[in-house]
């Protein structure tokens, strides 16, 4: 008999995320060692004046360097 002890992660998939690198959206997950690590699709910035190549960059990143995204309402008015 074996016991799981991983907790349930704090992100799911298409949920919008902060990080020290920028902003994203939750892709995927999956549990390792013990945590979960998660695949961030960073947002895509402004359109640069050369045009894009191809899509934005995608990152591996594990639960505790990821933040909920705040949005705060009150500046967008």
């Amino acid at each position: 008999m074996s016991i799981n002890c991983l907790k349930k992660p704090k992100f799911y998939r298409q949920e919008e995320v902060s990080f020290i690198g920028g902003t994203g959206k939750i892709k995927s997950l999956q549990k390792e060692a013990g945590t979960w690590s998660y695949i961030v699709e960073m947002s895509m910035g402004a359109e640069p004046e050369f045009g894009r190549l191809g899509a934005e960059t995608t990152v591996v990143l594990e639960e505790q360097d990821i933040r909920k995204r705040i949005i705060d309402t009150y500046l967008n008015t």
